[in-house]
Parts: structure tokens; sequence; C-alpha cells
């Protein structure tokens, strides 16, 4: 039976394990009698340096930003039980090496969830939070894992139309060595921030099995970042009549930069109509005008949402598209039909064994763990 695409607003108010933003279904969270599965609890602790999170006050705590706040230093080790955690997150950039799990192993179950919007005003009056402020998890610290997560922002345009900021991140990770396994990224514009903490901080992250959805710029950043065997999907936009509805990729590398985003062994698809978005576009900040953005899309099924004619766009004239670091190699489907040969460039082989996870990640072996 066809299910037709549900609102981001109505999955995350739905009970969470309904799994609703991909139109399946799981258990309720509510049912399970072990809320923490097969990693321990506060009476069975597997290390001292593990936390026990439960909205329903099974564990150490009941809100994630508590169990941040109590785990200083490095090391530590969350556990989330299934639920829905309403809040903003920020981990530091002393919180090295922490891991976060979602206890079900199945990210519908947890979800953490905001609706700030780059256009909201700060209850103190100070002004709007703008783009970084909106994120509901920040993570700064190096050496951050989380799997089985749902990370999502549920700030809706339709709900503010007076609002010129409407940019809603709901993560953004500026730390190295920080990876995510089997995560959702739920959102609209700006969804997945995957940057650094400084320009001249070349951050290594790693997305493995993840989903991410969204419409403008919905990954972006200037982080050296590698989406393997990850699902982008495209939404629809009420507020627009006509194509491009928005962008996948606004990557913004630094131009001394010599790897930026990494997509491999992906796909792309789409709710909108066909041909009505653009693969990336390239994102020079005015704070740093030498940034050279960078983008390898390869051995990706892109979906017949992605204009194959004209699958690049400038984000400003003084900054054009083919002048960055924009290839393609191997991708198939409708989305990836070389129509117009000088608007997909491509890698030859060669060149294309420079653009693996290892060539990007370097000493660091996040699938080995």
């Amino acid at each position: 039976m066809h299910r037709p695409p549900l609102t981001r607003r109505g999955f995350l108010l739905a009970t969470a394990g309904t799994g609703a933003a991909l139109a399946l279904t799981a258990g309720p969270a509510s049912a399970r009698p072990r809320p923490f599965g097969r990693y321990g609890s506060p009476a069975a602790r597997r290390t001292p340096k593990t936390l026990y999170v439960d909205p329903r006050g099974r564990g150490d705590f009941t809100s994630v930003r508590a169990a941040v706040t109590a785990a200083t230093g490095s090391g530590w080790t969350l556990v989330l039980a299934p639920g829905t955690y309403r809040e903003t997150v920020a981990v530091d950039a002393t919180r090295t090496d922490t891991t976060w799990i979602g206890a079900s192993e199945d990210p519908r179950d947890t979800v953490i969830v905001y609706d700030n919007a780059a256009g909201t005003p700060k209850p103190d009056g100070s002004g709007t939070y703008g783009t970084s402020g909106s994120a509901t998890t920040t993570v700064q610290a190096d050496g951050f894992t989380a799997r089985w997560i749902t990370f999502a922002n549920d700030w809706l345009r339709a709900d503010h139309p007076d609002y010129t900021g409407t940019q809603a991140v709901a993560l953004k990770a500026q730390g190295d060595r920080t990876a995510f396994f089997h995560c959702r990224f739920l959102g609209h514009q700006d969804t997945l921030y995957a940057d650094t903490r400084a320009l001249d901080h070349f951050a290594r992250q790693y997305y493995a099995h993840c989903y991410v959805e969204g419409d403008v710029d919905f990954v972006f950043g200037r982080a050296t970042a590698v989406y393997e065997r990850c699902h982008f999907r495209t939404l629809v936009r009420t507020d627009l009549a006509a194509a491009p509805y928005g962008f996948v990729f606004a990557p913004s590398t630094a131009g001394a930069n010599p790897r930026g985003y990494l997509v491999t062994d992906s796909r792309i698809s789409s709710e909108a109509p066909d041909g009505y978005y653009k693969l990336a576009r390239p994102w020079v900040p005015s704070s740093d005008l030498t940034a050279r953005p960078m983008l390898t899309v390869r051995d990706t099924h892109l979906g017949a949402g992605i204009d194959a004619v004209a699958p690049y766009a400038d984000m400003r004239d003084a900054y054009p598209w083919q002048e960055q670091r924009f290839r393609e190699y191997r991708n198939t489907g409708p989305g990836a039909a070389v129509t117009v040969p000088e608007n997909r460039p491509r890698l030859t082989r060669a060149e294309a064994a420079a653009h693996t996870r290892r060539a990007y990640l370097g000493d660091w072996r996040p699938d080995a763990r």
C-alpha cells in the first residue's frame, strides 16, 4: 500500500518508535521491559564511565543534557533509552572520546529534537540564534561517536512566515575523529552542519549507514567528511511553485584543505518532482573568502529528483561552481545522466584512486571499530 510522505512535525510529534519519517514501524518505546537493552543499567553498569539516560526515570538522568554536564573529561559512554528528548545539547571541546548509544539499536526509537531556527529570538532579548545557534545538538569535542540515534530540528517555515532566518540545524559537528553509525538527521534547511572548530582545524568526520533529509543546503560546512552507504532524501516544498527547491550539498572547504566532502556508495532520492533539486552549490562564507569548496560524489545512485542537465549552481556570482572542486565518478541513476558534459565534471580512473575513505581519513580507521 502506498503511503504519502509524512511531515517532519508529524513524525516528531508521534511517539518515539513509530518511524514515520521512513514510513516504517517499530514497537512503542514504553513497552520495552529493558530500556537499555544489552548495554547494562545503573544496577549493572558496564563501566564506571557509563551513564544511563531515560526520559521515564529508569536511568541516571532523564535528559541527555544533564548526562553530558555530569560527564566531565574524556572517555564517557552515554546509553540512551528509547524516547523523545526535546532539548538542546552541547558537547564542548573538553569532553573528548565520548560515545552515545541508542540502546534499542534502531535510530527511530531514540530522538533528540528541538525547534530553534536562525531567526528565532533568544529568550534574553539579545538577538536571534543565527545558524550555528539554532543547532539541536552541537559537538565540538574530538573523538565523538554516535550510534542508532536520530538528531532532528522540527522548526517549520509554515509556522513562522515572517522569519527571514529559516536555517534550522539538527546537528553541528566540529570535532576531529567524529563518527556516526546508523544515525538519522532530520530537518529542512541546513540539517547537517559538518564543520570544524576553526579555519586551520581540518576535522575528519565519518558517516556510515546514515539517513539525511532536507531541502536547502542540508549537508554543509568545511569538514573533511566521508559519507559511506548513506541515504540523502530531498523534501517537497509547499512555499515554492517552481524549481529549484534546493541543494543537497553546500561544502565550504578551506582553501588549504586538500580534502572536503566525499560521498561514496550512497543514494539520493526525492519526494519532490523530477529535476527539482541541484546536487550542490559552493558556499564561500564571508568569514573565509579563500574557501574552495570540495565535493566528490562517486559510485552513488542519483535519483530523478536531481537536475541532470544542470546539477550544480552558484551561491554567489563571485564564486562560480566551475572554479571549485566538484567532481563525480561512476554514478548511476537518472540524476547522473550526462546530457551536458561541461556541467558534469568527472574524475578519471587514476584521479579516483585518491578519492577514497582511506585517503580522506588518513590514519584514522573508524570503520574498523
